[in-house]
This record gives C-alpha cells, sequence and structure tokens, in this order.
C-alpha cells in the first residue's frame, strides 16, 4: 500500500471529531466533511468544533474542511465514516463519486434502517466497495477521553491485514494504541449490540437496580453477544478481547455512555421521544435494538436466544412498562 495515503473523516459529531484530531498527530493534511456549514466556518475561525468536543483545538491548515461529500471523497484515498447510521442512507444519497477504488473504514456503531444491514454490508452489497477495502474502528474509546488524552484503545479490524496496519498507524500516538483483527464482520456487529446493552445498563440504574445486579446483567449481555455474533458470522473469535468486552463494559458503565444515559431517563420514567429530545447526541442502541430485534426474529428456529435484547426491543418499541419487563427479565438470567 501507498504509504502516502490521504485520509477524509466523514461525519461532524464528537466521535467524528476526536478520530481527526487523532490523524492530525500523524498526517500533514486530513479532510473533514460536515454537513454544517456555520460549523465549518467556526473551525476556520475559531480552531474548534462548537458543536461537540470544544476543549480540543485544531491548527486549521491541516485540516481540509468541506460540506460537499463529493469534494472530500474525490480527494482521499481512505474514508473514515462516522455519520450516525440512521442518517448515513440520507448522507449516501448526495455521492456521485465511486467508491470502487476507495478504503472504507466504518466508525459507525449501528445498522442501516433502510436495508437492515451493517455498514460495511452495505457499503459492499449497495455501493460496490470490494469487502478487502472494508474496515472497521471499534473500541472500547470513547471521543470525551480521546479529547482529553487519555490513554485510550482501538481494535482496527479488515480482511485485508496490511489495510488495517495501515490506518492504525495513522491514529496511533502516544495516548492511542490500536491492535487489528480479520473479523469485520463480528466486531461490527458488537460495536452495534453493545449499545443496546448499555441502554439496559442506564434502564436498570434509572430503575434503582445496583451495582450487583448490573454485573449479573453485563455478564449475561456479553454471553448473549457471543450467541448473536455467532449466528451471523461463525469464526475463531475471544469474545473476551477488548473489541467484544472491553468495548461493552466501558459502553455499559462509563458516564460518556449517551446509550447509557439515554436509557437512564427511559428508567427513570421518560418516554422515548422525550429522553430523545433532551438528548443533544443520537443515541444508536435505540435503532439498532429495532434492527438486531427483526434479524434475530428472521432466522427463525435458528435464531439466538436473547433476551436482553429482547426486553429493550419491548420497551422501546412495544411501549411496555420498564419496570414490569426488567421484573421479568431478572428471572432469565444467571
Amino acid at each position: 500500500m501507498n504509504e502516502r495515503l490521504k485520509f477524509a473523516v466523514i461525519g461532524g459529531g464528537s466521535w467524528a471529531t476526536a478520530i481527526v484530531k487523532m490523524l492530525c498527530e500523524n498526517l500533514d493534511q486530513v479532510g473533514w466533511y460536515m454537513r454544517n456549514e456555520a460549523a465549518i466556518a467556526h473551525i476556520k475561525k475559531e480552531q474548534h468544533n462548537p458543536n461537540y468536543l470544544s476543549a480540543v483545538e485544531f491548527k486549521t491548515e491541516q485540516l481540509l474542511l468541506s460540506n460537499d461529500i463529493n469534494e472530500l471523497v474525490s480527494y482521499a484515498d481512505v474514508l473514515i465514516f462516522v455519520v450516525p447510521s440512521a442518517f448515513i442512507f440520507s448522507e449516501l444519497e448526495a455521492l456521485s463519486v465511486s467508491l470502487d477504488e476507495k478504503i472504507v473504514f466504518s466508525a459507525i456503531k449501528g445498522i442501516v434502517p433502510e436495508t437492515s444491514l451493517i455498514v460495511g454490508d452495505h457499503f459492499n452489497t449497495h455501493l460496490g466497495v470490494p469487502f478487502n477495502n472494508i474496515g472497521v474502528i471499534s473500541g472500547p474509546c470513547h471521543a470525551e477521553e480521546v479529547a482529553l488524552e487519555r490513554l485510550s484503545y482501538l481494535t482496527i479490524s479488515c480482511a485485508d491485514e496490511k489495510k488495517a496496519k495501515q490506518v492504525a498507524k495513522q491514529l496511533s500516538c502516544d495516548y492511542i494504541k490500536c491492535t487489528t483483527s480479520d473479523d469485520v464482520i463480528g466486531t461490527e456487529y458488537a460495536a452495534m449490540l453493545k449499545n443496546i446493552y448499555a441502554i439496559a445498563a442506564g434502564i436498570a440504574h434509572g430503575l434503582g437496580y445496583g451495582d450487583n445486579f448490573q454485573a449479573v446483567l453485563m455478564s449475561n449481555a456479553i454471553r448473549e453477544m457471543k450467541r448473536y455474533v455467532k449466528k451471523v458470522h461463525k469464526m475463531k473469535r475471544d469474545i473476551n478481547d477488548s473489541a467484544y468486552l472491553g468495548d461493552l463494559l466501558v459502553t455499559g458503565y462509563s458516564v460518556f455512555s449517551r446509550n447509557r444515559m439515554f436509557g437512564n431517563m427511559i428508567g427513570k420514567g421518560y418516554t422515548v421521544k422525550s429522553a430523545m429530545m433532551e438528548m443533544s447526541m443520537v443515541a444508536e442502541g435505540y435503532y439498532a435494538s429495532k434492527s438486531a430485534f427483526h434479524l434475530n426474529k428472521e432466522k427463525g428456529s435458528k435464531k439466538a436466544k436473547t433476551p436482553i435484547i429482547n426486553a429493550i426491543y419491548g420497551i422501546l418499541y412495544e411501549n411496555k412498562d420498564p419496570k414490569k419487563i426488567f421484573n421479568k427479565l431478572t428471572d432469565k438470567l444467571n
């Protein structure tokens, strides 16, 4: 691979901002697409994103900022997509530049609602990106701790090991350590599922369950994740690796977790609509719970046993009472 690959980040939220920060540690120029023209103007003038991780200062001469997705896709060899999964379909509708020769990495932790596919599969099936050119960036890593330059770890997955190592190299720095994996599908599903389990942890906290129950809930969640991922993509993997268990734990327990926050509000009595309106960021687990539930249901007799996903789906999409659902759920955990 060419050592002088050009990188661009697609997205303007907190995780996109954090990834741009990492890349700026290693690259002379980083492309950055965001829809918000006012945010672009602010970054150019004030050197920071006005809406997310505003403490992070950028050297604007390093940034190629644009609200034209085609300009940035044309510029870059490696595209890192960090748009919420609920909006990725509409963002890509504006794309007229071919992705055939591009290396596409997803840092999106969800499923494309319009196609019910994980992001990598969507790029492969609907945009013709070869599977060997598709990768996933997963945690355990919160954007807020990247902003504070606290030591964090990433897992970079790609079927092509050389591409995984190249992307890992450009994201690594004093406070970011990267490992690589060839489990592209498994790590992407795990990144999606852990947000559902974080909502469960938040609901439990909002309902008044303590640390003892939270530990049992997370223990059952990792086993449920293992069953689910094995059904969608069977291969040798250690579910206790950081990309699976580590990412689950940080999302389930961290004060920075928007999915846990969302669940906590639901547990305290907020409606789904009111909780979403109060949050300034998207809780990916809300959309993921619907997709994960239906994808599993479609497998019929071969579906995985998923009492936690089923419970969260019932609360969020069938308007079931969280307290009653969790009372039933407690009898299914061990």
